[in-house]
């Protein structure tokens, strides 16, 4: 019998309509993986409460009443996001012994449609790093290399989807903290349009925040672009509990793949790609030929640099909502003592957190007008092809990154996905190749907003072409 544990999300939820194997079963076989894995990626389980929804779950669809789209599929979410009842640290020791006792609403969405949730998967401390790796819980090891990271925040749910621990999670991204893992472990992991799926209960904010960062975005990963099209779904049905009079109806790649417009902006000198990562855009776009895509170079709808200026400014005034008065007062203390001149990066840093309402008033306006670029660009492309990342996975805690033989900034890594974090449009990064030592190579596909499926459209399209994982 076909190791289904190994197969992707939406053949499992077949084999469960089909009554070809229970919830039960299915999930247990989860957990023996889980059991016997060394990855760290899974580090809080509740087998008697998965169990039991499982058997629910097979009780119903034994009555013939199976409901939501992921009807008894075991899955994990990341440990960022707070589950009633199972303990969420977000990898920090002071939430060592937080139990929740309500779902984030993305959970909660998730288990209306079905899911069963069988652990939580590891992030760093607050979803603060590139590296999954805390003092609660230790690291993460990335399945393709042990001496590689797995990448962060979001290295748990990459890790566990790419060594078949579960067939899908709840991500969160960012500055890239869903796409950068899901890159580095070979898996699709798709960032949806900003506020399509809501992010209260995710930590960060504190537990009990009902805001939250308005650049952080929950999505799925999985191994198969029809799995994250289910998931996205159910994280866009909302639960009863939600009162929500409306539903959302994504638009469908109505077009074929030799329909779309596609763009490829395959490098810029602000966030140079080595060569293998050269190679698999090239991969890429030798594939879209071959289906008959018709494709353009293009060198970007926006200035690289300038939005990755206006995103840094963004992404530290948002960080500022839950620091305390202590520290906000240190640190306009110091941003007084800088001098007008000093452009090193603490004075960057200090102004961007100390920022006044009217300097992020401004920066807002900016971030509309790039918006604007892009909306503008999309008008006539369906689709931009990007790298996902400047190179394969790098050294598991290393806080150095060499493109090239060059030396490069650390937050280079998310440099490519940053483009779109602060924008809010759809992101999906795709496995397509391997590099000479094994290590996958993902690239990045950007849509207009809530052009999702038309993305996934194409991804799936293209996935018996590529060399993804399944």
């Amino acid at each position: 019998m076909t190791d289904l544990t190994r197969q992707p999300a939406h053949v499992q939820l077949r084999a469960l309509e089909r009554r070809e194997i229970s919830s039960r079963e299915l999930l247990d076989l989860h957990l023996d993986r889980i059991d016997a894995s060394s990855l760290n990626a899974v580090v809080t389980r509740d087998h008697d409460a998965a169990r039991q929804v499982a058997h629910t779950s097979d009780e119903r669809r034994a009555r013939g009443e199976a409901s939501g789209v992921l009807d008894g599929l075991p899955i994990t979410i990341k440990d960022s996001f707070e589950t009633a009842g199972l303990r969420t640290t977000s990898g920090a020791q002071e939430l060592a012994d937080h139990i929740p006792d309500q779902d984030a609403d993305a959970v909660a969405r998730l288990r209306h449609q079905g899911a069963v949730i069988m652990g939580k998967t590891n992030t760093p401390a607050y979803c603060q790093d590139l590296h999954t790796d805390n003092a609660l819980f230790g690291p993460t090891i990335n399945p393709h290399d042990p001496a590689r990271t797995a990448g962060g925040s979001s290295g748990g749910p990459a890790a566990a989807v790419a060594a078949h621990l579960t067939p899908a999670d709840l991500g969160s991204d960012l500055a890239g903290s869903l796409r950068l893992p899901a890159h580095y472990c070979g898996v699709y992991g798709l960032r949806p349009t900003h506020g399509l799926v809501p992010a209260r209960g995710h930590v960060p904010r504190p537990p009990g925040w009902l805001t939250s960062s308005d650049m952080v975005t929950p999505g799925p990963l999985a191994r198969h672009p029809r799995d994250l099209d289910l998931l996205l779904t159910a994280l866009t049905t909302p639960a009863p509990a939600e009162g929500t009079p409306w539903h959302v109806d994504l638009p469908t790649g109505a077009k074929g793949i030799d329909e779309l417009r596609i763009a490829i902006w395959a490098e810029d000198p602000n966030c140079p790609v080595d060569h293998e990562t050269a190679q698999a855009l090239v991969t890429f776009e030798k594939a879209l030929i071959a289906v008959g895509a018709p494709v353009r170079h293009t060198h970007g709808p926006v200035s690289f640099a300038d939005s990755t200026r206006l995103f840094e400014q963004l992404l530290h005034a948002t960080a500022t909502a839950t620091t305390s008065d202590e520290t906000a007062d240190t640190q306009l203390a110091a941003a007084r003592q800088l001098q007008d001149d000093d452009s090193s990066p603490r004075a960057i840093f200090l102004r961007h957190r100390t920022q006044t309402h009217r300097s992020w008033l401004r920066a807002n306006e900016d971030r509309a007008r790039l918006r604007s670029d892009w909306q503008r660009f999309f008008t006539e492309h369906d689709i931009l092809v990007t790298p996902a990342a400047p190179t394969a996975a790098i050294p598991a805690g290393s806080r150095t990154l060499a493109v090239g033989g060059q030396e490069r900034s650390f937050f280079d890594q998310t440099g490519w996905a940053n483009l779109t974090s602060h924008i809010g449009l759809p992101s999906l990064v795709v496995p397509v190749t391997t590099t000479t030592q094994g290590l996958p190579i993902g690239i990045q596909i950007i849509g207009r907003p809530y052009a999702e499926r038309i993305l996934l459209g194409a991804a799936d399209g293209l996935a018996s072409l590529l060399c993804v994982s399944g």
